[in-house]
């Protein structure tokens, strides 16, 4: 028998690293998405409207689906994406999956009555709900108990470093609030005033750049801190190897594969005091933060290098592609 896979997800790049991760296993592969975008890609694609309000776009996916007849449906985000698929193939007897992601489960529910209905509805409906981390996945279950779980990620790409490291603490979170890279900027204009052969490296954009901008102006640290906007993957890389601290504090947050990335590239990370970091983060690799407008760098050489390679073999291990692609392997079988 054939095997195909339908894949419901956003036109993000967490989608097709998914697709890229497990389409080998499968004989033919289509994507619903929101927008096409320009990426070549070898299984086909096929441009939807999710939002929650396009109820025309259930019968149209009860079309696509009678004709591609999915073996397996695996649907990217608890939220308008899985909602509007589950309405339609409710009784397809395709298996379903779930990719809840950190927002889905533990923000949005929260949110409105109505979110936390429709990701109740998702997580029921599913014949198991995966995450990559536990965090998410015990919030899950406290909302519908009975469900099937399971702790899977994407798998990472690990790149070796040649660069020496250097005085650079290094960031690559979205300008936006919940991130609290103003916090860090704050945090960071403490640190230099002792340690001024310290450089801040932030990466990214987004809606609050130019506050931060601002913010670093104001506070008068603009030779300390440089703002490189988005990068691609070979240079992030290349700042995570010769960052000797890597540093995320976000509000709300499932495990982020940039920490993995940084941990892995021999960084010492510095992340907020959520129960999704404390999954990876132990004293041999960094440190949890309270006050994210006090964050303690001076701590860094604190840590141990030979307890620092421990742990980085470890993730290595949980966050390889080979490992991770095996488990969604599993999943599909089972």
């Amino acid at each position: 028998m054939r095997r195909k896979l339908l894949v419901i997800g956003s036109n993000t790049i967490h989608t097709y690293n998914f697709i890229a991760l497990v389409k080998d296993y499968f004989d033919d592969i289509l994507l619903l998405t929101d927008k096409k975008g320009d990426k070549e890609v070898s299984f086909n694609v096929v441009e939807l409207d999710f939002r929650l309000k396009s109820l025309w776009t259930i019968q149209k996916i009860k079309t696509i689906a009678s004709q591609f007849i999915p073996t397996h449906i695996h649907m990217h985000q608890a939220n308008s994406y899985a909602f509007l698929t589950l309405l339609a193939l409710r009784h397809s007897p395709a298996k379903k999956v779930l990719n809840a992601w950190g927002s889905d489960i533990l923000i949005n529910p929260k949110k409105h009555f109505l979110l936390n209905q429709i990701v109740k509805y998702n997580l029921k409906q599913a014949d198991i709900v995966v995450a990559d981390s536990d965090t998410v996945l015990n919030e899950a279950k406290k909302m519908v108990p009975y469900i099937k779980t399971k702790n899977i990620n994407f798998g990472i790409d690990f790149l070796s470093c040649r660069n020496e490291k250097e005085n650079i603490i290094y960031s690559n979170r979205l300008h936006k609030s919940l991130y609290n890279i103003d916090k860090i900027i704050i945090s960071f204009s403490k640190f230099v005033k002792e340690n001024k052969d310290w450089k801040f490296i932030i990466a990214g954009n987004g809606e609050d750049t130019e506050k931060l901008k601002n913010k670093v102006r104001e506070l008068s640290i603009e030779r300390y801190v440089e703002f490189v906007g988005f990068v691609d993957k070979k240079t992030n890389f290349e700042y995570y190897c010769k960052s000797k601290i890597y540093v995320s504090v976000p509000e709300s947050d499932s495990i982020s594969l940039s920490l993995i990335e940084a941990i892995v590239s021999g960084c010492i990370v510095f992340v907020s005091d959520l129960s999704a970091n404390k999954e990876v983060v132990d004293s041999r690799i960094g440190f949890i933060v309270k006050k994210n407008e006090n964050i303690p760098f001076e701590k860094y050489n604190e840590i141990d290098n030979e307890g620092h390679k421990e742990r980085r073999d470890e993730l290595k291990r949980l966050f390889s592609k080979v490992y991770n692609r095996q488990r969604y392997i599993d999943v599909y079988e089972s």
